[in-house]
């Protein structure tokens, strides 16, 4: 995988799962608070469209991660 597409696969499964920790109702419910962290995910991912830049992409090209188009 290249580090694009890692970096999607991350906050895809980072905004999957604070919804389920946070909407109640579901059976994974632990605090409402959750929510707030799918928002961060949102806002990073936000800023890494309109600045083209993408702090958990650059990481992972220093550890070695082919890096994406």
């Amino acid at each position: 995988m290249t580090s694009w597409q890692i970096v999607r696969v991350v906050a895809g499964t980072f905004i999957l799962l604070s919804l389920a920790l946070g909407i109640p109702g579901i059976s994974l419910f632990v605090s409402q608070w959750w929510l707030a962290f799918t928002g961060f995910v949102g806002i990073n991912l936000l800023q890494s469209g309109v600045t083209k830049w993408c702090l958990m992409e650059s990481i992972l090209r220093k550890l070695g991660v082919r890096p994406g188009c």
